[in-house]
């Protein structure tokens, strides 16, 4: 029921309600920034198998680590190739892993069969040695004997005898040193390392001393071997025979082996 209508004062008309949208009703605000730019991809796992296969290819000539570190690039290169990343980074690691892989490879297996024939020489010198040492100790005093008996001068005293472990240290010297063309600071290192032979240090040096090796020979032949296998320049093969980290080679014999490189 209205109210009526007072005299002098008309009735306002009523407002029209606003017309709908044919839109429907406006979307809320969103609360998230702004999307990626267009064409701009992840590059993780790319990234990643390149650097890894910068540090695998580095490291290609040490045995087992190389072989590992160029596996994992490959993978890391076909997981970014399959998630289509970076294709360049992802091709550059892939390829760097799978040459430092076949590189690591063939240094393991070489490694390998040089440490067993080496192993097989020095039991094969060891057991030959005992006969001959027997029957210079059995000849001994018949050889003596008579000198003494004959003789008024005063007898002339020996050389002591080599200690048994300097022996054993001689002839596993001489098989390093002949077999793997190791240099002599390279060979007393092994002699005395807790990784390595664990002879006493004097028995190493005993063995260093007598070794008949050609130094200037064994650094040429690791020469060789570099520029076959790693394709170093003469610059850094000279670097590699003298590192501390590396041959340890003297500088005369290093600068024979690139003097008689391509002989």
């Amino acid at each position: 029921m209205t109210a009526p209508d007072q005299p002098g004062h008309p009735t306002p008309d009523p407002q029209p309600a606003p017309p709908a949208s044919p839109y429907g009703p406006p979307a809320p605000t969103s609360t998230m920034g702004p999307p990626p730019p267009y064409g701009v991809t992840p590059k993780g796992l790319a990234i990643a198998a390149l650097v890894v296969g910068i540090v695998a290819f580095l490291s290609g000539l040490v045995p087992v680590v190389g072989l590992i570190l160029g596996a994992a690039a490959v993978v890391l290169g076909i997981l970014a190739l399959r998630r289509a990343q970076s294709k360049g980074m992802a091709i550059t690691g892939l390829s760097l892993g799978a040459v430092a892989a076949v590189t690591s490879l063939f240094v393991t297996v070489t490694f390998a069969a040089a440490l067993s024939t080496v192993g097989a020489s020095v039991d094969r010198a060891e057991v030959e040695s005992v006969p001959e040492s027997s029957i210079e100790a059995e000849a001994a005093p018949e050889a003596t004997a008579p000198v003494t008996e004959e003789t008024t001068e005063a007898a002339v005293p020996e050389a002591p005898a080599v200690p048994a472990e300097s022996a054993t240290a001689l002839i596993k010297a001489e098989t390093y040193a002949n077999s793997l063309d190791m240099s002599k600071a390279g060979l007393y290192d092994q002699l005395t390392s807790e990784y390595g032979e664990k002879f006493t240090p004097e028995a190493a040096q005993y063995a260093v001393d007598n070794v008949q090796a050609d130094w200037n020979a064994n650094a040429l032949a690791k020469a060789k071997t570099y520029r076959e296998m790693a394709a170093m320049s003469p610059a850094a093969i000279r670097d590699q025979l003298t590192s501390e980290f590396g041959e340890r080679f003297t500088a005369e014999e290093a600068d024979y082996a690139i003097a008689h490189l391509d002989d």
